[in-house]
């Protein structure tokens, strides 16, 4: 199947999850992560309609930007405080805060550049020690400390990441619990906390994560395929 062939696909899948969860497809914003995708195939999904794709590295990113069409980025994968500054200004949010020490930095970076970056903050609810995020129980102290910090710093929501199960059902559990901290916080308007997105949901559970309430999937293999290991972008 193609790129387009793919999107479709998804997207009709996305609109089948969202309905049982009473709302519609376009609830639910579809990032294409394109980790070790050239700029071609990212020119072609975005061709095919993709309005925001994710990154997991600030190389890649770097790499990428000049070549791709316009277009929103995500830095969705770990991101380390000394290479904040080369994509402050380059990507339309950061899901994978998880430490007050990664907010600070992004919170000098921004001031840097005249902005507020909208972040979110990743949440490990199942506490798996190969993920990076805090648990669901240090959630609330991480929005008070950053609030109380980072002025250039808007927390837009959550991000999860939930342990690669078989099953994808098994997941829900997972994505249940960092929905219930979602809603404990969308309600509450500040000018650095407005609540809009619910990032949990990748190739192999997406569905379910939308039914649990999810309104951003970071869907990657299911657009372009599986990944080749040995291409390193911009080499």
């Amino acid at each position: 199947m193609s790129i387009r062939d793919n999107i479709e696909y998804i997207n009709r899948l996305k609109d089948e999850a969202a309905q049982k969860s009473g709302r519609t497809g376009e609830d639910v914003l579809l990032v294409a992560v394109t980790k070790l995708h050239d700029a071609d195939e990212i020119n072609e999904a975005i061709d095919c309609g993709i309005t925001d794709i994710g990154e997991n590295k600030v190389q890649e990113i770097l790499n990428k930007y000049e070549k791709v069409k316009p277009v929103r980025w995500h830095l969705i994968g770990h991101l380390q405080t000394n290479k904040v500054k080369y994509i402050i200004d380059k990507v339309a949010m950061i899901h994978s805060v998880d430490s007050l020490h990664l907010a600070k930095e992004i919170d000098k970076r921004a001031a840097q550049h005249g902005l507020t970056m909208d972040i979110l903050i990743q949440v490990n609810s199942a506490e798996e020690e190969s993920k990076f995020g805090i648990s669901s129980e240090e959630t609330e102290q991480m929005i008070r400390d950053i609030l109380e910090n980072c002025p250039n710093v808007r927390i837009r929501g959550l991000m999860c990441i939930a342990p690669y199960e078989e099953d994808p059902e098994n997941a829900a559990v997972y994505f249940r619990e960092v929905k219930e901290l979602y809603d404990r916080y969308s309600g509450i308007r500040h000018p650095n906390l407005d609540f809009k997105y619910l990032s949990m949901g990748m190739s192999n559970d997406f569905q379910v994560a939308i039914e649990e309430g999810s309104n951003l999937i970071r869907v990657g293999t299911a657009i372009f395929g599986q990944r080749d290991y040995s291409r390193k972008m911009g080499e």
